[in-house]
């Protein structure tokens, strides 16, 4: 009964698939060279289907299995002739090339994701590594240990081996103002301990030269950097060697007699303040890059919070920048000592501002050389950039954003609060070395987060923008 009427269903509706089958000819198919054969089986599964309520619900479930074998045996054949199989090879064709060719995207490292894990692996190991340097160069300077080493090779030198070449060593030492105004009396055990921290702070800085370069050749010979990324680590690869210079030419400003026989022998403040700011120019360019090879793409899932994005950057942007500058002042801070000057808050001593802050002259020195003058400074800046970070935190949070984007203002923040805890708690404890280095690093982390934050809320691609929806959905 069932197998009759399914027969006489097929009949009826065989010259309506016949009909069908040469349409599509017409319609552009006759070079897949789809059978009528394969046209009927198709057009009465439809049918079929069509027919299933009118029967009774045992048969209908056999009607079902029937119609899934039959159409699998429909779809291999259709599958033999090269349609489905040449539709797909199509359209895999051009989502390949879609996405090699995206608008406005452009990958700064070559041969796909593996490459850019690697190349990106590599830049922030070396960001990490020159952050390490600047929290080890603020020890140095803390411990007074950077001037123990008298003389500079750019290639390095083996440190002392023998009781003989550490004599000859102290005695260089001896000659210089430093021993003779502040270390006097020191004996040759303690002379070892700052020789040894200002010969790992320069060694540490050439064994990053070699772990820079190495990978550098090693990825310029597979072909993964492009022509903008390889001029661009040419340009931070530079700079690095002249790290080097710049913190000699810092060195050896230290090691001259001062003016006055009253003064303290210490490096000059606008070296020191150029040797940190190029270290920080360094990592900056290292980690913004390493950003940009790991995330080609800002974290964006509509156009709404692509707007309160932008909105965020055109705050972020002169932040970021206060940031920096108050990092640099503080650069100063420590060159003229100023850190051990006035060591209460908010007062400085018993007034809020000290009548000597333009004592010298011409009036420009004041903010460079001036101790007074410098600690105001710093303490105006840090206050303003706290100021500023949560007047950030406080717009961005009527913004539609990205919950990256509005974790990392949070994050950024809490930072901010931070640095000037630690910044208040060295003043007050006279600038222990534990504090004072944990300020400095403080500082570069405050940068660090700034950075991200800008490089998160940067305009996506023309090709993203595209996809986006106007709203996020909710999930």
């Amino acid at each position: 009964m069932l197998e009759s009427r399914l027969i006489s269903l097929l009949r009826q509706n065989k010259d309506l698939g016949v009909k069908i089958s040469s349409n599509l000819g017409k319609w552009g198919f006759t070079a897949t060279k789809i059978s009528n054969e394969a046209s009927f089986s198709t057009l009465n599964q439809y049918r079929l289907l069509s027919s299933l309520p009118k029967l009774a619900p045992s048969s209908r479930n056999f009607v079902r299995r029937t119609f899934v074998n039959y159409g699998l045996r429909s779809f291999h054949h259709l599958n033999h002739k090269g349609v489905h199989r040449m539709s797909f090879r199509k359209i895999s064709t051009v989502a390949a090339s879609a996405a090699e060719n995206k608008e406005g995207l452009k990958f700064l490292v070559t041969a796909g994701p593996h490459a850019r894990k690697m190349v990106g692996i590599w830049l922030f190991t070396s960001a990490a590594w020159v952050f390490s340097m600047v929290v080890l160069g603020g020890i140095t300077r803390l411990t007074r240990s950077g001037l123990s080493m008298t003389d500079w090779k750019f290639t390095g030198s083996l440190p002392p081996l023998t009781d003989e070449d550490w004599l000859v060593e102290f005695e260089k030492y001896k000659q210089s103002p430093e021993y003779k105004r502040v270390n006097k009396g020191m004996n040759i055990e303690d002379f070892k301990f700052i020789y040894w921290m200002e010969y790992a702070h320069r060694m540490w800085g050439r064994a990053l030269g070699i772990m820079f370069a190495l990978p550098f050749s090693y990825f310029l010979r597979k072909g993964y950097i492009t022509v903008r990324l390889g001029f661009r680590l040419s340009g931070l690869f530079a700079l690095g060697a002249g790290q080097g210079l710049i913190g000699w030419w810092m060195v050896k400003s230290g090691l001259e007699e001062p003016a006055s026989e009253y003064v303290e022998p210490r490096v000059s403040p606008y070296r020191l303040a150029a040797h940190l700011t190029s270290a920080f120019a360094i990592y900056c360019g290292l980690f913004w890059t390493a950003l940009s090879v790991v995330m080609p793409e800002p974290p964006a899932d509509s156009l709404a919070c692509v707007r309160g994005a932008a909105k965020v950057k055109r705050l972020a942007l002169p932040v970021g920048i206060l940031v920096g500058i108050t990092a640099i002042s503080g650069a100063f801070v420590a060159g003229n000592d100023a850190g051990r000057a006035f060591n209460t808050f908010p007062k400085m001593g018993d007034t809020w501002i000290p009548d000597n802050i333009f004592s010298m002259k011409p009036l420009i020195r004041n903010f460079f050389e001036n101790t007074s003058t410098v600690q105001l400074d710093h303490r105006i800046l840090a206050t303003a950039t706290l100021a500023a970070i949560g007047g950030l935190w406080l717009s961005a949070r009527k913004l539609d954003m990205h919950p990256a984007v509005r974790h990392l203002i949070g994050s950024t923040m809490g930072m901010a609060v931070l640095q000037v805890t630690l910044g208040i708690s060295t003043l007050l404890s006279y600038v222990p070395v534990s504090l004072g280095t944990a300020h400095q690093a403080g500082a570069l982390t405050l940068l660090t987060f700034m950075i991200l934050l800008n490089h998160t809320v940067r305009r996506p691609s023309p090709s993203l923008l595209k996809t986006l929806p106007s709203v996020a959905k909710m999930v």
